[in-house]
C-alpha cells in the first residue's frame, strides 16, 4: 500500500476543558459484572489511554460490522437505584435482559402514544415497526429503498422562501417538518414555518463591541455577545429539533433553543476555533455536535442539558475543513479542501482512516486544466499521454478521454455507517466505502461543463464543481448541486457499487447546502404548498422525500463565483411525489 495513503505520523493531541467536560464530575456510573450484578463506580468511566494512530486499509479487506437487537442500548434512559431490592441483584443475565427489554418496550409505547392510538395497534404494529427500524439503523447498513417509489415525471411541489439580502449559506429543516432555518451572508438567521412557508422570526447580526482607544472589534472573542457578529456559514439541527447550532466567519459556535429562538451559549476562545467555522453536524439521535473549521481541526461538543461543554479536538487535515457529516455511530467524515483527503474519524478509538482523492500525475504541472488518458479509473502516467509506437505503426488511434485533476474536495455526505459520497472541483461525484482506499464508483462531470467565451481561445470548457451533496439517511437516494440551474438526484444500486441519475429539480443559483429527509405523514397533510392528489387517482407516499436547498448568487465561502440572472437569495424546499395507482 502506498505511504501516501496514511495520515501524518505526528500524534494528534487531545484537549479537554475542565469546565465543559462531557460528563458531570460527580455522576455515578453503574457497571455489571459477569454474573449480572451491578457495581457503582465512584467516578466517570475513563478510556484507556492510547496513542492515536491511523489505520491501514487493504483493498481486498472485508469487515462486516453488522448489528442486531443485541446492539441496542437498552439502559440508556433507565436510572438504576443503588438501593434496589436484592431480587434484582440476584437475577440471572437472561432475567436481566428480559426486564430491560420490557422497560425499553414501555418507553417505545410512551413515545408513540402521544396521539390517539389503539393499544392493540401500538402493540402489534407501531412497536414492531419501531423495533425493526431501530435494529436496522443500529446495524449501520442501507435498508431504505425509496428511489423506485418516487415519480420523477410528476411535477414536484416546491416552496421558495425570500428574506435574506445576500446569498443563503445554509438551510436546514426539522425532522418533524415543523420548522425551517436559513442563514445568510449578511449575518442573519431566519426561522420559518415549514408547513405554511411563513417567516416566524429573524435573528439579526450583532454589532461587535468596540474598544474605547483603538476602535478594534472585540465581539469575536467576547462570550457575553449573544449572537453572531459576521457572516453565518453553517447551521445544524439536532434530531429531536431541540437545539440549533450556528457558526461562521466570527469563529463563534452558537447554540440556540430552536423552539423558543433563544441564544443559549456561545463557544469562543479556548473552547472554540481559531478561524472561521465552515461545517456543522449533529450525531444522529444525540446532542453530540461536530464542527469543522479553516483552522484545519474538528471539535467535538456535548450539548446535553446540564453539560453543554467542549469535549475534544481532532487533528489531521492539512487544509481547510470544508464539510463534514455524521450518523448514529460515534464516527464522522470530513473533507479537507486542497489537502484532497476525506477522513473517517473513529472518535472512541482515537483513529482516522484517510482516503485520498484527485488524480496524481507527473504532467499535472504542464497540463494544469486537465490531462488525457486511456482509462478514467486509473492515474495517468507521463508515458500514457500519447499513443505507443506499435499503435502508430498499425495506424490505430487510441481514444482520448479528458480527465480533470481534482484540486479540492468540497463536500461529503454519509449514506450509511461505512459508505459515503463526496464531490470536488473536478465535477466528479465519488462513492466510497471504508473497506477500500479508492472510490468504488466515480461519476465524472456530474454537473457538466461551464463554458466561457475567450477572445483568443474561443470557448473554454471547465467542469462545474460539486458545491453540495446530501443523502437520505440509510437509503438509496442522494442529491448533488452545483450552479447549472438544477439539483440532480441519483439512485444507488442495492449492492452499493454504483449510482445513476434518475431525476432533476430546477434550482437557479449557486447551491450552497443540501438536505434530504423523510417528512412525517401529518406534515404532508398539513403543508399548504404540497399539491393535493387528484380525486381519480390515489397518490401513494405523496411527498416521500423532501429536498431542502440553500441558494444564492454567490458561493458561501467567497465571491469568485457569481450567478445573478433569475436568482433569488433564499431556500428551496421540494416535495418529491410518489407514484400513483388507481383507486
Amino acid at each position: 500500500m502506498p505511504d501516501a495513503f496514511f495520515a501524518s505520523s505526528k500524534p494528534r493531541k487531545r484537549k479537554r476543558s475542565d469546565a465543559g467536560s462531557a460528563r458531570p464530575p460527580n455522576k455515578k456510573f453503574v457497571r455489571s459484572d459477569s454474573s449480572g450484578n451491578k457495581k457503582a463506580l465512584g467516578g466517570p468511566l475513563k478510556r484507556n489511554p492510547k496513542k492515536p494512530v491511523d489505520e491501514e486499509l487493504d483493498s481486498d479487506q472485508t469487515n462486516d460490522e453488522g448489528g442486531d437487537i443485541d446492539d441496542l442500548d437498552l439502559t440508556a434512559d433507565v436510572d438504576v437505584d443503588p438501593g434496589a431490592s436484592g431480587d434484582e441483584n440476584d437475577e440471572t443475565p437472561a432475567e436481566k435482559r428480559l426486564r430491560l427489554a420490557k422497560l425499553y418496550l414501555e418507553s417505545v409505547k410512551e413515545g408513540l402514544a402521544d396521539g390517539e392510538f389503539d393499544a392493540a395497534e401500538i402493540d402489534k404494529e407501531l412497536v414492531s415497526a419501531r423495533l425493526k427500524q431501530d435494529v436496522l439503523e443500529h446495524s449501520g447498513k442501507m435498508h431504505i429503498f425509496i428511489a423506485d417509489a418516487i415519480d420523477f415525471a410528476a411535477p414536484p411541489s416546491i416552496l421558495r422562501t425570500r428574506g435574506h439580502r445576500f446569498s443563503v449559506t445554509s438551510a436546514v429543516a426539522c425532522e418533524s417538518g415543523k420548522y425551517l432555518f436559513t442563514s445568510g451572508k449578511e449575518g442573519s438567521i431566519i426561522k420559518w414555518d415549514l408547513a405554511s412557508g411563513k417567516k416566524l422570526a429573524t435573528f439579526h447580526k450583532v454589532r461587535p463591541l468596540q474598544t474605547a482607544k483603538k476602535g478594534k472589534a472585540k465581539g469575536f472573542a467576547d462570550p457575553a455577545v449573544e449572537g453572531h457578529t459576521d457572516e453565518v456559514l453553517a447551521l445544524a439541527l439536532s434530531g429531536d429539533g431541540k437545539y440549533l447550532a450556528s457558526a461562521g466567519k466570527d469563529r463563534r459556535l452558537g447554540v440556540w433553543d430552536a423552539e423558543a429562538g433563544v441564544w443559549l451559549k456561545g463557544f469562543v476562545g479556548q473552547m472554540g476555533h481559531k478561524d472561521l467555522i465552515s461545517a456543522l453536524a449533529f450525531r444522529k439521535g444525540t446532542h453530540q455536535l461536530y464542527t469543522g473549521s479553516h483552522d484545519r481541526t474538528l471539535k467535538v461538543y456535548d450539548l446535553t442539558p446540564g453539560v453543554m461543554g467542549y469535549v475534544e479536538t481532532l487533528f489531521g487535515h492539512q487544509d481547510h475543513v470544508l464539510a463534514l457529516d455524521a450518523l448514529r455511530s460515534e464516527t464522522c467524515v470530513s473533507v479537507g479542501g486542497r489537502d484532497k483527503t476525506i477522513r473517517y474519524w473513529k472518535i472512541v478509538e482515537e483513529k482516522q482512516l484517510v482516503f485520498r482523492g484527485g488524480g496524481r500525475s507527473r504532467v499535472r504541472e504542464v497540463l494544469e486544466g486537465g490531462l488525457r488518458g486511456e482509462d478514467e479509473g486509473d492515474d495517468v502516467d507521463e508515458d500514457d499521454a500519447e499513443p505507443t509506437l506499435s499503435a502508430r505503426a498499425k495506424g490505430k488511434e487510441r481514444e482520448k478521454v479528458t480527465k480533470f485533476i481534482e484540486g479540492s474536495m468540497e463536500c461529503v455526505a454519509m449514506i450509511d455507517e461505512t459508505t459515503f459520497v463526496s464531490g470536488g472541483d473536478s465535477g466528479s461525484l465519488c462513492l466510497w466505502t471504508t473497506q477500500k482506499k479508492k472510490p468504488i464508483f466515480t461519476q465524472a462531470l456530474s454537473h457538466g461543463f461551464n463554458e466561457v467565451q475567450s477572445s483568443t481561445e474561443g470557448i473554454i470548457q471547465t467542469p462545474r464543481w460539486v458545491t453540495a451533496v446530501a443523502s437520505l439517511r440509510y437509503s438509496d437516494l442522494i442529491a448533488s448541486g452545483s450552479w447549472e440551474g438544477h439539483i440532480r438526484i441519483w439512485k444507488l444500486d442495492a449492492k452499493l457499487k454504483s449510482f445513476a441519475l434518475v431525476g432533476t429539480v430546477p434550482a437557479p443559483g449557486v447551491i450552497n447546502s443540501l438536505q434530504l429527509l423523510s417528512p412525517p405523514k401529518d406534515f404532508l397533510s398539513d403543508a399548504q404548498w404540497i399539491n393535493t392528489p387528484q380525486s381519480t387517482a390515489k397518490r401513494e407516499n405523496s411527498g416521500v422525500a423532501l429536498i431542502v436547498a440553500g441558494l444564492g448568487q454567490e458561493h458561501r465561502l467567497g465571491r469568485w463565483l457569481s450567478v445573478k440572472e433569475g436568482v433569488v437569495n433564499g431556500a428551496l424546499v421540494v416535495a418529491l411525489a410518489g407514484r400513483t395507482s388507481s383507486v
